[in-house]
């Protein structure tokens, strides 16, 4: 199992927690407002802002919370001025990692971020330390059985994806991000519904770990996820079978 895939079932367990903490709203509606700000109010001309709202409609955020975190972003309303930040470092064992985030203070979350590395045994990098160890690609995941396999990589790959991995009843669906919407239309008119569609950081290779540095690193990345300005977090990491 890939570092990838493994951090993403590892949130995937852990996302009714966070529900109760309330944070989602509050990370989706900084994601909305800074696509908003940047490229305009109407996702069909701004494809950061379709993919926030996609992000808002998966967490079951209320319409009126999306439209007045758009608004706060065009400049519609009084709001928070958010910048983008890309925090990079290493975690236990020599991972790398990296944090995106959305903060209204830079020098306040450098911080904070610094310090949640430190308390788990990890090392916060300087800019461009460990960001060649990922490329950015399109990540779409479907729910189906062994028996639709071969229709969903025929599929996918007719409409330009890149590759196609499976896993137990799950599909995992590599494109270019200029063409996961594309292969999410293609997928949804042959009647495959995807469980989640996202433009993420996948390593090019991955660092072995063994259990107890997997452990550790499990926790510096919930750490970091739990922080109320973090967005994404990304490892190369594997775990050793024992």
């Amino acid at each position: 199992m890939s570092g990838h895939s493994h951090w993403a079932s590892i949130k995937h367990k852990k996302g009714a927690t966070d529900a109760k903490k309330g944070k989602e709203f509050s990370k989706v509606a900084r994601l909305l407002m800074v696509a908003a700000r940047e490229g305009g109010v109407d996702p069909k001309s701004n494809s950061k802002l379709q993919y926030a709202m996609d992000k808002a409609r998966a967490v079951n955020m209320p319409s009126d919370n999306v439209d007045r975190a758009i608004k706060k972003g065009a400049g519609e309303l009084d709001g928070v001025i958010l910048e983008t930040v890309v925090y990079e470092g290493y975690g236990p064992g020599g991972a790398a990692i990296m944090a995106e985030a959305l903060s209204d203070n830079r020098n306040r979350t450098s911080s904070e971020i610094r310090k949640v590395f430190e308390l788990h045994n990890g090392k916060m990098g300087g800019s461009n330390s460990v960001n060649w160890f990922f490329e950015r690609k399109g990540v779409i995941t479907i729910i189906a059985d062994k028996t639709q396999e071969d229709a969903i990589l025929s599929t996918a790959l007719d409409a330009g994806a890149e590759d196609v991995t499976s896993e137990e009843d799950t599909f995992e669906i590599t494109t270019d991000p200029k063409d996961i919407e594309k292969v999410k239309t293609a997928l949804k008119q042959k009647g495959f519904t995807h469980k989640t569609a996202d433009i993420t950081l996948v390593p090019k290779n991955y660092v072995t770990l063994n259990k107890h540095d997997g452990e550790k690193i499990i926790r510096l990345m919930e750490a970091l996820e739990d922080h109320d300005d973090v967005q994404n977090v990304y490892s190369n990491f594997d775990i050793a079978e024992e």
